[in-house]
């Protein structure tokens, strides 16, 4: 299961906030070497990390250990892509309600392989679940190309908006991901899922109307 994570029920997932941002740090800093902002030696969190953004978790039911997770934010406001990285876009910056971003996509180091497989494909369900349930249409992304063909196996119906660039010593792309009923219909079926796995607590979610 992926727990949604929105400003309305943080103080309740404290302890799994703190464990993803320890993640990120693992993984984003320590071993992928990205320049970024380190909160108290041992978070990383940057300037996207507001009130706005959204987190999509996944945790061992075992012991509530984090185990992946995602960040999505809405392209209305402030998002990395539009604002830092909009070269990589061949025209405007895709934005909109109904589109959002996705960054910060990560399983624990140390996982075994087959279960950090089956948490991406529970993070690559539960995007398409939210954006069902929330009305987004599309995703916006950037990937590392070496990362491209992972993506690409997801199943979801990308995009290129632009030719990829040097992004400190790598290259990288931005895609667009369209989302449909179809979308979820195809990634059930080839990940042999058959229930939601999208935890969602409406009583405390921004999706409440």
């Amino acid at each position: 299961m992926a727990t949604v994570v929105t400003s309305s029920n943080r103080h309740s997932h404290r302890a799994s906030l703190a464990a993803m941002h320890a993640d990120r740090k693992r993984v984003f800093v320590d071993t992928l070497k990205w320049d970024l902002p380190v909160v108290d030696g041992q978070f990383e969190m940057d300037e996207y990390d507001t009130e706005d953004a959204i987190y999509l978790i996944v945790q061992d039911p075992r012991n509530g250990a984090h185990l992946g997770s995602v960040r999505i934010v809405p392209t209305s406001g402030a998002h990395l892509l539009g604002d830092k990285f909009a070269f990589l876009c061949d025209d405007e910056v895709p934005s909109g309600l109904d589109i959002w971003e996705i960054t910060r996509m990560c399983t624990a180091p140390g996982i075994e392989r087959e279960v950090g497989t089956r948490v991406r494909q529970q993070l690559a369900l539960a995007l398409v679940e939210f954006a069902l349930i929330g009305g987004i249409t599309r995703y916006t992304m950037m990937t590392h190309m070496a990362f491209l063909s992972a993506v690409l196996a997801t199943g979801w119906d990308c995009e290129p908006l632009g030719l990829p660039a040097n992004v400190g010593g790598e290259l990288v792309g931005a895609l667009l991901v369209t989302i449909t009923p179809a979308t979820l219909t195809k990634l059930r079926g080839q990940w042999s899922f058959r229930q939601p796995v999208l935890r969602l607590d409406l009583s405390e979610s921004k999706l409440a109307a």
